[in-house]
């Protein structure tokens, strides 16, 4: 049995449902020490717990719960880690939050703000402590966890899209950036996934597949390095052809698609026409 000290090292932010916790669960499978970041402390340690591990095995497991947001917590906690454990082998910032945003609805600009402030700014900080040690050993794995929907502006969805594709291009530059290093970067841009995020969706979801079959094609695209991967493969198809498609087409037929609720409300940013919905399915 590998020694836990000697065990290589995942960082994940957002650990505590969804995606983050399907990776967390498929790393602990392999024997790697875990770094889980979210707020909740409780469902953190009910994670650790559905991992097999107990939530106080400081040898294998440390449990940080945190706002993403708190940028000055994040570069304590990275400093913690570096001294205590070393540089972790893949560090993942996939913290995020999805709310539909009415951009004529003076509140959904805190909203609009709120989502950029951590699917973006926030993953940025997650990986940034680490850039340094990784390259001075001259190995690692940077991942940031983006969408599909930063391909092209979605209605209802200028904060969610814009964040995206801003990590997207982020990821990129310090790819490049890194690229004589030996450190990696990887973009993973899943497509509709069953969690906490898209439950509340009324839409049809196209291949939807669960955080586990998400997470076990995750670690192959991590393990290769691949520089960018989108989950379900079927879901890079339909984004290659949006990259594509002109303006004029893309516009008329992004219009049908359904809209999420934004933050306080029950009911879409704005209410589809029956014939929207009789042609989402009427979801």
């Amino acid at each position: 049995m590998t020694d836990a000290s000697s065990a290589p090292i995942v960082l994940i932010t957002g650990a505590s449902s969804g995606i983050g916790a399907a990776l967390a669960a498929a790393y602990a499978a392999r024997g790697w020490r875990l770094v889980l970041i979210a707020r909740r402390a409780e469902l953190l340690e009910q994670v650790a717990r559905d991992c097999g591990l107990a939530p106080n095995d400081t040898a294998q497991l440390r449990l940080i719960a945190l706002d993403v947001r708190d940028t000055d917590r994040l570069l304590t906690e990275a400093h913690s880690l570096l001294r205590d454990w070393g540089c972790p082998q893949v560090v993942i910032a996939n913290a995020g939050i999805s709310h539909g945003v009415d951009l004529s609805q003076a509140d959904d600009l805190d909203v609009a703000i709120d989502i950029m402030d951590i699917n973006w700014a926030a993953a940025l900080a997650t990986l940034s402590p680490f850039i340094a040690p990784m390259r001075a050993r001259g190995s690692g794995t940077l991942v940031g966890i983006a969408s599909v929907a930063g391909v092209r502006g979605l209605p209802c969805h200028a904060a969610y899209c814009a964040s995206k594709a801003a990590l997207i291009r982020s990821l990129e530059s310090l790819r490049v950036e890194l690229r004589p290093s030996g450190v990696k970067v990887v973009t993973i841009s899943p497509g509709y996934i069953e969690t906490p995020m898209t439950a509340g969706n009324r839409f049809r979801m196209p291949f939807l597949i669960t955080p586990a079959v998400f997470a076990r094609r995750a670690l192959r695209v991590i393990d290769a390095g691949r520089a960018y991967a989108t989950i379900p493969w079927q879901m890079a198809i339909l984004s290659k052809f949006l990259h594509i498609v002109p303006r004029a087409v893309f516009d008329r037929y992004a219009a049908r698609y359904g809209r999420k609720p934004r933050k306080n409300d029950c009911e879409p940013c704005h209410a589809m026409t029956r014939r929207n919905r009789i042609h989402r399915g009427g979801q």
